[in-house]
């Protein structure tokens, strides 16, 4: 009996020639519809509630640290299930954003690599899982990638600090990419669409009149490090792992707790080193280091 999320090997093989495979059903619409309200609930009562950084800093960096919906979503068993079948069968959760978009806005991502200020380099070991909490379509903005552009090295991007831009720097490649090579991956409420951590890919703006809820998680097989020997955070959300290269977090039970919120921003602190690095200023979630 196939288990929810489980993929083929044809579909495997499609991600490898790729770098992109969808769409995936990892749960009902029924789940789904459940899991956005309670998004959206934890967004009403905690918008104006005292937190020390914006709101939407919490659910762009690392969710995970902090809400424990986050996680919920992160270690969701049909997420995993899909997520071995390309990585393997150990999977550690590097991070979870809550990407939305709000109906009739002009917020884009423009094409980029995932990896480029990862600090990991040019890595296979690393898959991103997009579940949508709403209907994802070229109208509401879902995302766009290259296929077979993962096979490129990182190219050259460069940073526009866009205020319409929901990237960390604004960062684009400077290719030119045409749009006969775009493939739009719409996905209904439940469904996932991965891709590799080298494709490239980005997404226009929601032109419906409904949020474009979606959920970007990250996975890593445990073997992966940071190039440049720093310590990071990671979750073993499946099988073993037998190098150690990667601190644990502790588990959100409650959101924003104390202690939670002193972890998030030591991680938050660590990674800017990182994901800043060569910046000529600081971006809406990073503050440029000293």
């Amino acid at each position: 009996m196939t288990k929810p999320g489980q993929i083929s090997k044809a579909q495997k093989q499609s991600y490898r020639d790729n770098g992109f495979l969808f769409p995936i059903r990892v749960m009902s619409e029924a789940e789904s519809t459940a899991l956005r309200a309670r998004v959206e609930a934890l967004e009403a009562e905690w918008l104006d509630n005292g937190l020390t950084l914006p709101l939407n800093t919490y659910k762009r960096i690392n969710a995970q640290i902090v809400m424990p919906i986050a996680h919920e979503m992160g270690c969701h068993e049909g997420i995993l299930n899909a997520v071995e079948g390309v990585l393997g069968p150990d999977i550690m959760l590097y991070s979870v954003e809550f990407l939305i978009k709000e109906p009739q806005t002009k917020a884009v991502v423009t094409m980029h690599q995932d990896v480029t200020y990862w600090g990991m380099g040019e890595i296979d070991g690393l898959t991103t899982a997009w579940l949508a909490l709403s209907p994802a379509t070229t109208e509401s903005g879902c995302m766009d990638v290259v296929a077979g552009s993962h096979k490129n090295p990182i190219l050259p991007h460069e940073d526009t600090f866009d205020g319409n831009n929901l990237l960390s720097r604004g960062q684009e490649i400077r290719v030119e990419v045409a749009e006969d090579d775009k493939v739009s991956m719409e996905l209904q409420p439940g469904e996932i669409s991965l891709h590799h951590g080298l494709t490239i890919h980005g997404s226009g703006p929601n032109t419906s009149d409904d949020r474009r809820v979606g959920i970007v998680i990250r996975y890593l097989q445990p073997g992966i490090a940071k190039t440049g020997g720093e310590r990071d955070y990671a979750h073993l959300a499946r099988g073993e792992d037998k190098f150690g290269l990667w601190e644990p977090y502790r588990v959100p039970t409650k959101p924003f707790t104390s202690k939670s919120l002193e972890l998030y921003n030591t991680i938050r602190h660590l990674q800017t080193k990182v994901m800043i690095k060569g910046a000529a200023q600081s971006g809406d979630f990073y503050e440029k280091a000293d």
